[in-house]
């Protein structure tokens, strides 16, 4: 949560001290913070000396600028800074000092307003901003419209900041107006104004001649320093770079002026956003289908875990965190999935031998390497403890034939010698061949200590040991939450999430030659979205890359197919019109059957900021058939 309102703070912040600077040779300028609430914008540019020759007047409903004005008074602090007069509230104002006004008004009521602004002593004829965050989406479309018309009209050197939702269409968006209707606080702008685009029409519609509006994402990337992003990043253990990246797609900040010479532009930058800008161009749509069975899914609501074949029809999956019990946390349990007669069934597995190697980890790898054994490595508890080991995970041979509440599963503890370089999460591990040996090629990934590894390892899968193998060419951007295939005896990487916290669009080949491996770089047309915490699997000649995060685009990813021989890249939606609930692509974990060109999205979803942990309900099945062969 902190660095979703630190970024709110900062860009309102940004954009205020602006304005104060842009018109400092003016003798008076006027700030109206509509729908303050108890924020404290005033007393923090008043302590610091930014207000010497502006007067701030704040409006909110009568009971709330009440409440504020007993506060003030009975706070010596804030009355030293206000310079309380001491005089009793008088009709809408509620408190007065000599550049702070306290308006007891609805805002809906815009006649109510502008009388009540008059009494105030706000002059129309001098520089004035007004400061709306999250406050005209309350109400009525109409209404809102109407004062921001006003405002455009009324005053004839007006600047208005505007802090808003966006994008209610979306998984993450859908989840954002769900919270916000069980409250009784529906978002009315949403309807008509459902994204930047629409908000920046509306304010030249109503009479601004000058809009700039950036979404959070790009605002982060473009208005802050860069020294300051370092700053902000590394001040605590922070490991939800999705949620954090999609509550930012999902809120904006707009400016707008009118008669201000020269234009108001604080959202104006000599930085430009990432590549990804723009509209997606799609081939086609592929229709999700849930998997609903009568039990044995709810093990599958979860994030951060892993899925993986371990024979025909018989999927494993482990860690992450979801539900139990119906309590939310990191799960310890292990779950099988088992295709019989057509249809999935599924199990919560029992466990043999567990013991505290295992923990309840998140954002591992697992990898069957044989008919009975399976190989996880690294993952995470807290993101602030150092990343787990390396487990066996033994498992019967004759398991695809079995019920799966028969499957057990034996964990066996490892310390090779290569362990040390295995405490990492969100990292790869793929496996390869060289002059034929075995080997899991570990790669990229974080640590406790750093926050995007670079680095890669061939582990021997016999001994595990760790082999030294010659890699040429130029080394890749350091990245972790990216995809890894097996190709050719080598090993292909897409996607992830750079050093500078931004997603990456590049597509490598680690390609096997007669002495050891060389790293290639991938050419795509047109050139991949920068995405990370997808999922991805080789088919054909083919790199499927499965849902993920990017940023600036105003819609989700969903199948992007890239021909590896000619490198065109089509991106593909996934329509959920079948599907009851929102479909988050991201953490999840996905498995491809090649025979059946299907595929299986395990788990998914996040926390969506202060609006509630979403996790997908039951896994979905995609048939790819079609599209493949179209390839």
């Amino acid at each position: 949560f902190h660095r979703g309102y630190y970024i709110r703070a900062r860009a309102v912040d940004h954009c205020v001290q602006d304005f104060l600077h842009k018109t400092q040779s003016h003798p008076r300028t006027q700030i109206v913070s509509l729908g303050a609430g108890f924020d404290s914008l005033y007393f923090r540019l008043k302590d610091v000396g930014l207000l010497q020759h502006t007067v701030v007047c704040e409006v909110d409903f009568p009971v709330v600028a009440s409440q504020k004005a007993a506060l003030i008074k009975g706070t010596e602090e804030l009355s030293a800074l206000v310079g309380d007069t001491g005089g009793e509230a008088l009709g809408a104002i509620a408190f007065s000092g000599k550049d702070y006004k306290l308006l007891g008004v609805d805002l809906s009521e815009l006649s109510e307003l502008e009388k009540a602004l008059e009494e105030a002593g706000m002059d129309n004829e001098i520089p004035t901003l007004f400061l709306a965050e999250v406050v005209l989406t309350y109400l009525e479309n109409s209404r809102s419209d109407a004062l921001v018309q006003w405002a455009a009209e009324c005053f004839s050197q007006g600047c208005f900041l505007l802090y808003e939702q966006v994008h209610p269409a979306d998984p993450f968006g859908r989840v954002m107006q769900q919270h916000f209707s069980q409250l009784s606080s529906p978002l009315h702008s949403l309807v008509q104004y459902p994204d930047c685009q629409a908000q920046q029409r509306r304010f030249l519609e109503k009479g601004w001649t000058e809009c700039s509006v950036m979404d959070m994402n790009e605002f982060f990337s473009c208005c802050i320093p860069e020294d300051e992003q370092q700053r902000v990043q590394v001040l605590e253990p922070f490991d939800e770079y999705e949620e954090w990246h999609l509550k930012c797609s999902h809120y904006f900040v707009l400016t707008a002026s009118k008669g201000m010479e020269p234009p108001w532009t604080p959202l104006s930058s000599s930085m430009t956003a990432p590549d990804g800008d723009g509209p997606v161009r799609r081939t086609g749509s592929i229709t999700a289908a849930a998997c609903a069975a009568p039990s044995g899914t709810l093990g599958l609501r979860r994030y951060g875990h892993r899925s993986v074949l371990l024979k025909p029809n018989v999927i494993l999956t482990t860690g992450g965190f979801g539900e139990q019990d119906g309590q939310h946390c990191r799960l310890r349990s292990f779950h099988v999935l088992v295709k019989q007669a057509g249809h999935w069934k599924g199990s919560c597995l029992k466990k043999e031998n567990l013991d505290g190697r295992w923990g309840a980890r998140l954002y591992h790898t697992l990898s069957c390497l044989s008919d009975s054994l399976a190989l996880v490595v690294g993952g995470r508890t807290s993101p602030s403890s150092a990343g787990l080991g390396m487990l066996w995970l033994k498992f019967p041979e004759t398991c695809s034939t079995s019920d799966p509440g028969d499957i057990t599963v034996e964990l066996v503890s490892l310390q090779p010698a290569a362990e040390p370089g295995a405490l990492r999460w969100r990292h790869s591990t793929t496996e390869v061949t060289f002059k034929g040996e075995n080997y899991l090629f570990l790669y990229g990934g974080r640590s406790a200590e750093e926050p995007v590894l670079g680095d890669w390892c061939f582990l021997h899968t016999p001994d595990l040991s760790c082999t030294v193998i010659p890699v040429e060419g130029a080394v890749p951007e350091h990245r972790h939450s990216h995809s890894a295939c097996s190709w050719e005896g080598g090993v292909l990487i897409a996607g992830g999430l750079g050093a500078a916290e931004q997603p990456l669009g590049s597509v490598l080949f680690l390609r096997k030659h007669e002495d050891g491996f060389q790293w290639q770089t991938v050419e795509t047309r047109p050139p991949l979205i920068p995405r990370y915490s997808h999922t991805a699997h080789v088919h054909d000649g083919k790199l499927l890359l499965v849902g993920g995060v990017w940023l600036y685009s105003s819609c989700v990813p969903g199948i992007t197919i890239i021909d590896l021989e000619t490198g065109l890249c089509s991106d593909y939606t996934i329509n959920v019109e079948h599907l009851e609930w929102p479909l988050m692509l991201h953490n999840h974990s996905s498995v491809f059957l090649h025979d059946e060109k299907e595929l299986l999205l395990i788990g998914g979803g996040g926390n969506c900021f202060s609006f509630g942990t979403h996790l997908n309900p039951e896994p979905v099945s995609l048939s790819l058939s079609s599209i493949l062969t179209s390839h």
